[in-house]
C-alpha cells in the first residue's frame, strides 16, 4: 500500500475557498490523489496536528529582476525572490517580462525566461508589461503569444516609459476581447502627477513625503473610472491592480453592481501602512514609497471591508523590492534623493499571507474561505491556471501549506529570506507562519527551514481565464447601435 501514496497529511484542518473540514491529504506523483479519512501507509507521513492547511498561495502580482530605466536594481532575482515566497507560503508566483517601449514583447520574454529557468523554487507564470501595442505587437505577436500560455498582461496610466493614452488601452482592450486575454491596469492620471510634482519641485519640497501629495486619491479615483468606462465601451473583462483608497474602490463597487466584469486587486501596504509612514525622519520615509502610496486610517478600514464584502478579488504582494542601503535602491542619488528619483516599491512576497492570516483571519475581519480566495483561488482562475493551482482537491498540483497558529511573534527582516535590507511591517504582532510548504508534493519548507538542495520550479503555461469566457460576442458597433437607439 505504501506504493501507492508518496505523502499523506493527517489530521489537518483543510480550508478551500468554499469549505473548511478536517481530513486527511494523500499525494501520488505531485498531485493530490484522495481526501478523506485515510489509514493507508504512505513513504512519507506528516502529522498536521490540527493545525490550518490551506492551499499554496498564488501570488498574481510581484516583480523579480526586471530591468529599470534608472540605473537602480531590483534587489531580488527569481532565486531569492522564490525562496521568500516559499517561506511565506506561496508557490506560485506570476511576475512581469517587460516590454521596453518599441521592442518586441517576444524577445522580452525570451529574456525573462533566461532569467528564470533554473534558478526558481516555487513555480511560475508570466504577466506581460506592454508598452507599445503598435501593429506589429498586436498583429503578429501577441495572438501567438496567447495561444502559447501568456494570456494576461498589465497596462499602465502613467510613468513615461510604460503609459499608454487612451486610443492605445482602447487598442489593447479591443484586442484582449478579440482574443480572449486578462487586462491588468495600473489606474492613475499621469498629467496631473506630473503638474503636481513639477509644482512641489518648484517650491524646494522634495522629501519623501511629497510622494504622497504628489499622487492624490482624487487622481487615482479620476483613472479608476476612466479605466472602468473604456472597459465598458469595449465591454471586455479588466483588473484594476493595487488600489489603495476608498474613492477608487467605490468607483469599482459600482461598475460590479452593474454587472460589469471589473475585478480589483489590493496590497498589504494599504492595510497596513498610511502615508504618516512617508513622512518619517532621515529619509526613512523612502522605505514606503510605492504607487499609489499609502492613504489614510479611513482607507485603511474601507479596504479591510472591500475585501469582506467581495469588491476585491486578490490579494498580491506587489513586491518591488529595492534595497535602502547603497546607491543602487532607494538612495539611488543620495539621502537627498527627490520624492520623484526614487525607485518605487516596498518588498512583501514573504509577508502578504502571515500577514493577511494574522490580522484578517485571527482578527475576524475575514474568514479562512474568504482568505483562500484572495491569496489562492481567485488569481489561478483569473491568470488561467485553475484548478491545477489554487485549491486542495483531488487533480490539482499538491500545493499545500500547513500553518502555525500557536505562538505570537514580533515581526522581524532578520527572519525573512528577500534580498531587501528592511521589511516595511518591522514590528507587527503576528500569530500565523507557514510551518510547512509543499510545491508539487515536495517538501520545501519545513519546521522554518528549507528542505529542498535546488531549486525544482517549473514555468506554467495560462489557459484562458475564467473571465474571458464572460465575453459578449456582439460586435462594438452593434452593442452601441443597439444601445442608442429606443426601440
Amino acid at each position: 500500500m505504501s506504493n501507492n501514496i508518496d505523502l499523506l497529511i493527517k489530521n489537518g484542518k483543510i480550508a478551500t475557498a468554499s469549505d473548511f473540514y478536517q481530513a486527511d491529504i494523500a499525494i501520488k506523483n505531485g498531485v493530490i490523489s484522495q481526501i478523506g479519512v485515510i489509514d493507508s501507509q504512505a513513504k512519507k507521513i506528516i502529522d498536521a496536528e490540527k493545525n490550518i492547511i490551506t492551499p499554496g498561495g498564488v501570488d498574481g502580482h510581484c516583480h523579480l529582476d526586471q530591468p529599470t530605466d534608472d540605473n537602480s536594481v531590483f534587489a531580488d532575482d527569481f532565486e531569492s525572490g522564490s525562496k521568500s515566497a516559499a517561506f511565506g507560503g506561496t508557490t506560485t508566483i506570476i511576475p512581469f517580462a517587460l516590454q521596453p517601449k518599441g521592442g518586441s514583447i517576444k524577445v522580452a520574454i525570451d529574456e525573462y525566461h533566461r532569467k528564470a529557468d533554473g534558478k526558481s523554487y516555487v513555480d511560475y507564470a508570466f504577466h506581460m508589461i506592454l508598452t507599445d501595442p503598435s501593429d506589429e505587437i498586436l498583429k503578429n505577436e501577441l495572438p501567438d503569444l496567447i495561444r502559447n500560455g501568456y494570456s494576461h498582461f498589465k497596462i499602465y496610466m502613467t510613468y513615461e516609459s510604460l503609459k499608454l493614452n487612451d486610443m492605445e488601452i482602447l487598442k489593447v482592450l479591443s484586442f484582449a476581447r478579440d482574443n480572449g486575454a486578462m487586462t491588468m491596469i495600473h489606474a492613475e492620471n499621469d498629467d496631473c502627477i506630473t503638474m503636481l510634482t513639477k509644482l512641489l519641485l518648484e517650491s524646494g519640497k522634495i522629501k519623501p513625503k511629497y510622494h504622497a501629495v504628489s499622487r492624490p486619491i482624487i487622481m487615482e479615483d479620476e483613472a479608476t473610472y476612466s479605466a472602468i468606462s473604456m472597459s465598458e465601451l469595449i465591454d471586455v473583462p479588466i483588473l484594476i491592480v493595487h488600489v489603495s483608497s476608498e474613492r477608487a474602490m467605490i468607483q469599482i463597487q459600482k461598475a460590479q453592481s452593474k454587472g460589469l466584469n471589473v475585478y480589483a486587486e489590493t496590497c498589504p501596504q494599504y492595510l497596513f501602512l498610511t502615508a504618516n509612514d512617508l513622512d518619517s525622519e532621515d529619509f526613512e520615509g523612502s522605505k514606503y514609497i510605492c504607487s499609489p502610496p499609502p492613504r489614510t486610517v479611513r482607507d485603511q478600514e474601507k479596504i479591510w471591508l472591500g475585501l469582506k464584502t467581495g469588491v476585491f478579488q486578490v490579494f498580491s504582494s506587489d513586491h518591488a523590492p529595492f534595497r535602502f542601503e547603497g546607491n543602487r535602491g532607494k538612495q539611488i542619488g543620495g539621502s537627498e534623493t527627490k520624492f520623484c528619483s526614487v525607485p518605487n516599491g516596498v518588498p512583501g512576497i514573504e509577508t502578504r499571507m502571515p500577514l493577511l492570516m494574522s490580522k484578517g483571519v485571527f482578527e475576524e475581519r475575514i474568514d479562512i474561505q474568504k482568505f483562500v480566495s484572495i491569496t489562492s483561488t481567485n488569481p489561478s482562475k483569473i491568470y488561467g491556471l485553475y484548478p491545477r493551482k489554487g485549491t486542495i482537491a483531488p487533480g490539482s498540483d499538491a500545493d499545500i501549506v500547513i500553518w502555525n497558529t500557536k505562538n505570537k511573534f514580533n515581526l522581524s527582516n532578520s527572519m525573512l529570506h528577500h534580498n531587501v535590507d528592511y521589511t516595511p511591517y518591522e514590528g507587527l504582532e503576528l500569530n500565523a507562519w507557514p510551518q510547512t510548504v509543499i510545491s508539487r508534493g515536495e517538501l520545501i519548507v519545513e519546521s522554518g527551514n528549507l528542505v529542498t538542495e535546488t531549486p525544482q520550479g517549473i514555468f506554467l503555461k495560462s489557459d484562458l481565464p475564467e473571465p474571458a469566457k464572460t465575453i459578449n460576442k456582439k460586435s462594438l458597433l452593434d452593442r452601441l447601435e443597439k444601445n442608442t437607439f429606443e426601440k
